[in-house]
């Protein structure tokens, strides 16, 4: 559990980084595919690019503490107070925006369910999220950086499956 320990407090230090992957979202009715960028560029304050396979941008997301903007790709603006709304009312995707800041990063967020691997780096949690049970599984980190950070994830509620895969990080 000390191993656990240090690894999350050495993860909660970082309040600025980037993430760069794919993204895929699978459910009974859609299937999204995706590159995205996230940024976090201050604890309150992140920006979501989503890319379609020919790199064009279909979503700049920019969330500030107490309003999120929206951009898409016909270069509408959208404002809500709640960045996971903006999502909810545009896709009809569900995702909980604010816990999956400190998924990527290999922390639990506002989870108490979790379960850690052998190296003490976050293996699995669940979260219930607006009366929907999520859970995370990570699938792999990379051992070269330090901290370690995930490198594939997959997020399960009901008959929705998302699944990240980072392929850099810039801290």
């Amino acid at each position: 559990m000390s191993e656990w320990r240090l690894h999350q407090k050495l993860l909660s230090a970082f309040s600025c980084y980037q993430a760069h992957g794919a993204f895929a979202y699978f459910s009974n009715q859609k299937k999204i595919y995706a590159r995205f960028n996230w940024k976090q560029i201050s604890s309150d304050r992140c920006q979501l690019i989503l890319t379609n396979p020919l790199g064009k941008t279909e979503i700049n997301l920019d969330i500030q503490s107490g309003s999120a903007k929206l951009i898409d790709n016909h270069g509408k603006c959208y404002t809500e107070k709640d960045a996971e709304m903006i999502i909810q009312k545009l896709s009809g995707i569900s995702i909980p925006l604010i816990n999956l800041r400190q998924w990527m990063l290999g922390l639990p967020g506002d989870a108490t369910n979790f379960d850690l691997d052998s190296n003490g780096y976050l293996h699995a949690l669940n979260y219930n999220y607006n009366g929907q049970c999520w859970t995370v599984i990570y699938k792999s980190y990379y051992d070269d950086i330090d901290p370690a950070l995930p490198s594939n994830l997959e997020l399960y509620q009901c008959d929705i499956q998302i699944k990240l895969r980072i392929d850099k990080w810039n801290l």
